[in-house]
This record gives C-alpha cells, structure tokens and sequence, in this order.
C-alpha cells in the first residue's frame, strides 16, 4: 500500500512520515500456552496502549524517547526497558530479556517469522482505512482475550464510553465551526489530520466538524505544504506538539504564517501530544486536550 507522500520530501522526512504512518500487512499470530503477563515486550505504540488499557505495564517497548514526545500520555514508568527502534528493535536484547510474549503493529519492524523465534507473538492492525477507533476497540477484545483479561477490557470499554460522552456537552456551544487538527513537520509542511482518522470518529460522537476536507491517506493524516492552509477561513486551529517548539518559532515567524486567517482571528492553539494513531486511551486523552482547548466556547 502506497503511502501518498509528495516526492519532494527529504529522505528525513520521509522516513519520518513512514514511522507516524503505521502500514498495513497481516501477519501471522500465535497464542502463547502461558503468558506471564510482567514479561510482555511491545514493539509499536499501539499494542503498548492495549496493554497499558488492560492494566498491564510493559516489560520493553521501542522507541521510548519518541514515545514521550509523539504519544505523552498515558506515561510509561522507568522500569520499562527501551529496546531499540520499532522498525529496527534490538534482537539480540530481545533474546537476552525472554519476553513471554511479544507484541507489534502490523507493518512494523521484522517478520513474525524473526520474532517468533524469540517468543510467541502477535500482530495488531491500526486501522481498516476507515475506522481506526472502531479496529481499536476490536484489537483491545483480541489482546484481553490473549490474556485472559476480558472482564478488565469491557470495563475499560465502558470507562471509555462513558469519558467520551460525558464531553459531548461542552461542544454544543461551537456552533458550526470546524476544527483543523495539524502538527509542524518542517519549515514547509504540516500533516494534517482528516476523515478516517482516530480522531474523526470522536468528533464525530460529539458533532464537531473536521475543517480538512482534503485528501487522507489511509491513516486518516496527510502531509501537506504551509500554503494549503490558507483556504481554511473560519476554523478554530489545533497544533500539536511534539518536541518541536523551535520548529514552530521558525514557522510562526515566516510572513506567510502570520498572514493566515487563524492567526489572524487568534484561532489557533498549540496543545500537548496525543499520538494520532493510537487507540481508546488516546482517544480519551484526545478529549481531555480537545476539551481544555476549545470546551464551553462559543
């Protein structure tokens, strides 16, 4: 699957791209006989959140670093093990921790083949191109039931349901004013997030518009050029971070920026992380910030 990232990006860029945009493959999945539940090592952000959904504390998880600046919350404590990059985990390490189970994003890092020589394992798919949110509802059943932690999965359900719904009022006073959902990339570009996203299925509980109404690729996110945000007139702007506060200075400062209606207006807030491709607690932590953001305003 092709992910629809202009040519003229740099190679840093690119490869950045890639690793926000999870692809899409089936792997093969195996059932561990036992799972010692302190032993489980995650290999992509959104089998760390289905763990961290259940209760469950990772034994390892990649790219720590990164992780506490695209995903921010929930927060992993210290004595969870950084075990090298998602694409490119450590396997000698792997080896070397016996995990009892291993757990990955479908399209990340080696082949279940590689990994199931380390331990019995299991692949999660984002998304269907269409319903993240729901997908991720589905993957957090199959890993409960993975570790027979059903009861603590439809309890967490029901706290979800419930957190989303309890917001819902605080966006009735908005009118019809959308909300454009974007972070910095580089100089030049943004990634904006659109329909089929995580987020869109949210907004979409609530009522709230989505101002993108341009291309999506199949994450429900595009990366598009500075430019193309002039076209949204009326909308209030929420910019994510992502470590990135000296990028955005040097955005902030360019007369182009300046001259863009939502800054203009003062609609445009910058706001902490919440990782774009993740699931209910991201979802949920997506409400808390949408909500200090923009909740009870007109």
């Amino acid at each position: 699957m092709r992910d629809p990232i202009t040519a003229s990006l740099t190679r840093r860029r690119l490869l950045t791209a890639m690793a926000l945009s999870p692809l899409l493959w089936h792997a093969t999945t195996s059932k561990a006989a036992s799972v010692n539940p302190h032993r489980i090592v995650a290999l992509e952000w959104l089998p760390v959140e289905l763990l961290l959904a259940l209760g469950v504390t990772p034994y390892g998880v990649a790219d720590v670093p990164n992780y506490n600046l695209w995903v921010n919350e929930p927060a992993l404590p210290d004595s969870v093990i950084d075990v090298g990059l998602r694409t490119e985990p450590n396997l000698e390490l792997l080896i070397q921790m016996k995990p009892s189970m291993i757990v990955w994003s479908s399209g990340y890092g080696p082949s279940a083949e590689t990994l199931a020589r380390i331990a019995p394992g299991r692949g999660f798919n984002f998304s269907d191109g269409k319903h993240p949110l729901t997908l991720a509802e589905k993957s957090l059943m199959e890993m409960a039931a993975l570790l027979d932690m059903t009861p603590q999965a439809e309890r967490h359900m029901a706290t979800f349901n419930q957190t989303v719904e309890r917001y819902a009022p605080r966006f009735r006073t908005r009118g019809n004013r959308p909300v454009l959902m974007m972070c910095t990339m580089d100089e030049r570009h943004v990634l904006v997030i659109g329909a089929n996203s995580l987020f869109q299925q949210v907004l979409d509980r609530w009522g709230v518009k989505n101002a993108w109404q341009g291309e999506t690729n199949f994450w429900g996110s595009s990366i598009v050029g500075i430019e193309r945000l002039a076209a949204i007139k009326d909308a209030d702007v929420l910019c994510f971070e992502h470590g990135d506060d000296a990028l955005y200075q040097r955005v902030a400062a360019t007369p182009l920026w300046q001259a863009m209606p939502f800054m203009r207006q003062q609609r445009f807030q910058r706001v902490p992380a919440v990782w774009f491709y993740g699931a209910t607690l991201s979802a949920m932590h997506f409400c808390r910030v949408f909500d200090a953001a923009l909740g009870g305003k007109a």
